[in-house]
């Protein structure tokens, strides 16, 4: 006969593989995160109090900026261009014939 030893699952193992591990180091783990990523919802506008009018606001505020980025882009396209075209045209009626 062999003497194997089998060693009886502690009471809360099946917590801890529910958990992923100790209860204690899990509730640090999620304290930690959630401090985090409140960080991060707070940077971008989020309040807690008022979640659902915090995720308006941030819908408006990307709707606001995509069209000021095509408005800042077209500023600039049309800054530039009052240089480059005249430059341009310029330098195809004035410049040196090219092998024809």
């Amino acid at each position: 006969m062999r003497n194997d030893v089998r060693d009886l699952p502690a009471s809360n193992d099946g917590l801890n593989r529910f958990l992923g591990g100790s209860p204690l180091a899990v509730a640090f783990r999620l304290i930690l995160l959630s401090v985090l990523v409140g960080v991060v919802l707070a940077a971008v506008g989020f309040d807690p109090w008022n979640i659902l009018h915090s995720i308006r606001m941030l819908f408006q505020r990307l709707w606001d900026l995509g069209f000021d980025a095509v408005n800042w882009l077209w500023r600039y396209f049309l800054l530039g261009a009052v240089i480059v075209i005249p430059v341009w045209l310029l330098s195809r009626l004035f410049g040196s014939p090219r092998g024809r």
